[in-house]
């Protein structure tokens, strides 16, 4: 008899009481490393990310993307059966996670301070707009400005004089999501060692400021205030993307070593000695002479050809792909971060896989994503509910599915 695979997070339940991406992120990770992740869904509609095309079979793929590997359950909110079930269910769990406006747990009748006292192991999960400590505390929170707020937008772009630009990806959202997912593994760390759970709290703001390392330590030291540089580095140069004969390559060419490589390769180590390029600051006080100097000889060939010749010499670089051609790289599928899990129907429906590999608990996708409340009668049942209540909270889930 085959014994099931061992993963990292095996026996650990989770709640989650999520929407769109931060908090289905943590639940996400937690899911592909092997916890039991029941995802609550209030209905009548559950996840607002279900109506977001486009759709396999007629689910929708971004939800299958947030959601694989997890269980649903559907719970009418409004009604005191439905909060009561609710709060069943956190006092039954290792983890809950949740990223809903401030108060609406309360309101739920499972914000922290209602459940510590029955759950004194139990690690709550928080993820908001803004953190919940703070004058914004009450605020919502949305990617597009929490981005802004952070100061990421100020560095995003081609240049101060251009409209601001966001990062393409919700990277305020994710990032959240896998600090939450961090925050959790450290909490799971420390009850196994004292049997104590706690309050785990973060946001989009904070994750937004993370990513603002480098610039902020520019200012805080300098006080000078960065700004948007295209695909340039704040500290290094050559550090950026080029224009080939038919694309663009980025070319890291971060120290001197490299510089020096770089220049040897391009028929030109005059340039190394050049006063304006001589040293990381020269390069950078000259960093638009420095890019017109090179631009020109990445012009005469192609992306493939400069790739393999930079390759050689030693220097990193590589294409800017576009997400077609991300997926289908040789890369990307030998480390599986593009897996298919099918939709309910046997359709083929594509997902990323996991981006941490595991020596010895390898983190895997075990199931598409959930029917809205699919589960909700094993759930009910695995939790202690008795054949009536399950019926009623049941019949709850049936009378939306008629409308």
């Amino acid at each position: 008899m085959s014994q099931e695979p061992k993963t990292l997070l095996t026996g650990v339940r989770v709640i989650e009481m999520s929407h769109v991406m931060a908090a289905p992120t943590t639940g996400l990770m937690l899911a592909d490393m092997g916890a039991d992740v029941i995802k609550v869904e209030r209905l009548p509609m559950g996840d607002d990310v279900r109506r977001l095309a486009p759709y396999v079979d007629d689910e929708s793929a971004p939800f299958a993307m947030m959601n694989r590997n997890k269980r649903s359950i559907g719970l009418n909110l409004k009604t005191d059966a439905g909060k009561a079930a609710l709060k069943k269910l956190v006092e039954g769990a290792d983890v809950f996670i949740e990223n809903y406006r401030q108060g609406a747990m309360e309101y739920y009748g499972v914000g922290y301070e209602q459940v510590k006292e029955n759950c004194p192991g139990l690690i709550y999960c928080s993820i908001s707009g803004y953190g919940r400590t703070g004058p914004y505390a009450e605020k919502g929170g949305f990617d597009l400005v929490a981005q802004g707020m952070s100061g990421l937008m100020s560095i995003t772009g081609e240049s101060a004089e251009r409209p601001p630009v966001k990062v393409g990806a919700p990277v305020t959202d994710i990032t959240a999501g896998t600090l939450g997912a961090m925050g959790i593994l450290g909490a799971l760390f420390h009850k196994a060692q004292t049997g104590e759970g706690q309050f785990v709290d973060t946001s989009l703001f904070e994750a937004g400021i993370m990513h603002t390392y480098w610039q902020s330590a520019i200012f805080m030291a300098s006080g000078e205030l960065p700004v948007a540089m295209g695909s340039a580095h704040p500290l290094m140069a050559p550090y950026q993307a080029f224009q080939t004969s038919d694309g663009w390559l980025n070319i890291g060419s971060a120290n001197q070593g490299l510089w020096h490589k770089l220049t040897a390769l391009l028929g030109v180590p005059e340039l190394a000695d050049d006063a304006r390029f001589r040293e990381p600051k020269d390069r950078m006080d000259n960093l638009a002479e420095l890019v017109e100097e090179l631009s020109v000889f990445f012009k005469t060939d192609t992306t493939d050809a400069w790739q393999q010749k930079l390759e050689d010499a030693g220097i990193p670089a590589g294409p800017v792909l576009n997400i077609d051609q991300m997926t289908s790289n040789e890369q990307t599928l030998a480390r599986e971060m593009v897996q298919d899990v099918g939709s309910s129907d046997g359709s083929s429906l594509r997902v990323l896989g996991h981006p941490v590999k595991y020596s010895a608990t390898p983190a895997s996708i075990q199931r598409r994503a959930p029917g809205l409340g699919e589960h909700t009668e094993e759930v009910l049942e695995e939790f202690g509910f008795s054949d009536d209540e399950i019926a009623e909270l049941s019949k709850e889930l049936n009378n939306h599915k008629g409308h």
